[in-house]
């Protein structure tokens, strides 16, 4: 059988495929270095941004950007997934005050949450594990730890120098019996830095204190993962045993694995949303569901420092790294916000701990033959009454209706709500020591309006009246829906990052409207434009409140609260 290509026909197709690859190689090698050299550019660039801004931006502004990012990016997440229920379309505000109030782990609500999609649901779980306050600290450590890198680089320079201009003469001991300076011991070397104006003991401390950076991230992480698989199994496990809850979901339609992951992140965060209108309410009769949250919730705030440094003091027992022992021995050092003390971290506990048997207490004096109780044997009543304690503080996760509480207990949410999450009875610093009057008496002296504007009493107030400037007509209209309290509630549930509210009824209305539909959303849902908008800035605010003046360490309202700095 004969070829139909002859000889000189294959050796120029050889030939100009030779030609062609002579071509088509160098300019794929200029093209790969093009790449390279991209990189190693978009390397450094990304190397020298980080550095900026862990050395030259201010904290505040960097949180600020954080949050305003993560939230202008959730909400195009929730506006390019369509909504569950296509008949209805939420505003683009409605839309941005969700996103931001998901980033700030607010719930604060303007829309029900049976509206959303799948889809938007999962954008929802990733807003608030990204502005929980255990991952965002996270990130801030993990951006401080090029200045402690650059701090040891600094003091090993020091350590060098002082070591190259001191003569051996200088040491306090003999000369005969003394060694190279590479062997001296560390507490000589201090003495002899500090003759000299230098501290040999920071060449050593200073790694030591980096490499527990290093390792406290580690933790961190391992802790923020741990709480979120063991609550997501033990809510998942519960679902799949208990038939009741099981139909619950069945009924609204919703998987129990995107239920369980959507409550255990948003109860370790504390933010408060569930993917159903009802929030918990629906489950009060699940007394064994809400005995599983209550950790979560605690552990991811109030309780925090404490499983915090008792890992820590765990960890060290069983392997006596330096790393550990410094950590517990050096708080103040560390820089973590959320790392006391020993004697701090007791009085932490013991007042989170008072503050829930308080709130427990007085719940079931005047609530026990309420209405929000009917139907609920006693212990169902006593499970939802210390689960509606426990949110009460920060998570906002709520099994009844706040409106139909009696006001002794509502006026308690509000001053809860208000108090900080590191609140302790006696005065006590960082370092652990009780704080004292300065003994030469010296007083600082500070101008009203500087002391105004540093309170946190001020920005609220002035943001009520603003919202009862906006919501004026409402109020004149529809005064029992309206009431300053209710908006004075909103304003600090927001401020606090809680979410609890009063919410909306259209039985309370003065005068009848037939159009008027009771809704399962927050009371702010009920809101103007203009109103929602300053909310959206008073959640942000609240958001960012640790960020005070670095001279208020505490808060003073007859006791005293360790202010986040």
């Amino acid at each position: 059988m004969k070829s139909f290509l002859s000889p000189s026909l294959v050796q120029f197709g050889v030939k100009s495929l030779a030609h062609l690859m002579s071509k088509i190689l160098p300019l794929f090698t200029c093209l790969g270095r093009k790449l390279l050299s991209f990189s190693k550019s978009l390397r450094t660039l990304s190397a020298k941004l980080y550095r900026f801004l862990a050395f030259q931006v201010d904290p505040f502004w960097i949180h600020l950007f954080y949050l305003v990012s993560v939230s202008f990016l959730g909400f195009l997440g929730l506006k390019v997934f369509k909504p569950g229920n296509e008949t209805f379309m939420p505003s683009d505000l409605n839309i941005f005050f969700m996103s931001v109030s998901a980033t700030t782990v607010s719930s604060n609500a303007t829309v029900e949450m049976e509206v959303f999609s799948g889809t938007q649901l999962v954008v929802f779980t990733l807003l608030m594990l990204l502005g929980g306050e255990v991952f965002t600290s996270m990130l801030g450590l993990q951006l401080s730890l090029p200045k402690y890198t650059a701090e040891s680089e600094k003091n090993e320079i020091e350590i060098n120098a002082c070591h190259k201009d001191q003569p051996i003469s200088a040491t306090p001991f003999d000369i005969e019996t003394q060694q190279d300076s590479t062997s001296i011991s560390s507490s000589e070397q201090s003495k002899l830095g500090t003759r000299a104006g230098f501290n040999f003991d920071t060449g050593n401390t200073g790694e030591l204190k980096y490499n527990s950076l290093r390792y406290l991230c580690l933790i961190l992480l391992g802790y923020l993962i741990c709480v979120h698989i063991c609550g997501y199994s033990l809510i998942q496990l519960y679902m799949s045993y208990v038939q009741s809850a099981r139909e619950i979901l069945k009924k609204k339609r919703l998987q129990t694995v995107t239920f369980s992951v959507f409550a255990a992140i948003s109860s370790f965060a504390n933010c408060g949303f569930l993917p159903l209108n009802e929030n918990m309410a629906i489950f009060r009769k699940n007394s064994g569901l809400l005995l599983i949250i209550i950790p979560q919730v605690l552990m991811g705030n109030t309780l925090f420092p404490v499983c915090l440094r008792l890992i820590i003091w765990v960890l060290w027992k069983f392997t006596h790294r330096d790393e550990f022992d410094y950590m517990l021995k050096n708080t103040s050092e560390m820089g973590y916000s959320h790392l006391f003390s020993s004697l701090p971290t007791c009085f932490l506990g013991l007042t989170a701990l008072a503050f829930l048997l308080l709130q427990f207490v007085l719940f079931c004096i005047l609530e026990w033959n309420s209405e929000p109780l009917d139907g609920l044997n006693s212990y169902q009543k006593l499970v939802g009454a210390l689960f509606q304690s426990v949110n009460s503080r920060h998570a906002g996760e709520s099994i009844f209706d706040l409106s139909v509480l009696s006001p002794p207990i509502l006026v308690l949410y509000v001053a809860m709500m208000y108090l900080p999450a590191y609140t302790s009875f006696l005065p006590i610093e960082q370092d652990g020591q009780l704080s004292i009057k300065n003994k030469k008496g010296k007083k600082r002296r500070r101008r009203l309006m500087e002391t105004f504007g540093s309170s946190p009493i001020a920005y609220l107030v002035i943001f009520v009246i603003l919202i009862c400037i906006t919501e004026r007509e409402k109020m004149r209209e529809d005064p029992l829906n309206f009431s300053i309290f209710n908006i004075i509630l909103e304003v600090i549930s927001a401020y606090a990052n809680v979410g609890f509210s009063t919410g909306y009824s259209c039985e309370r209305r003065i005068k009848s409207d037939n159009y008027c539909r009771d809704a399962s959303y927050g009371f702010c849902g009920r809101w103007s434009n203009k109103g929602k908008v300053i909310l959206i800035i008073v959640m942000i605010l609240g958001k960012l409140k640790n960020f005070k003046t670095k001279r208020d360490k505490t808060w003073k309202l007859s006791l005293y609260v360790h202010q986040r700095h």
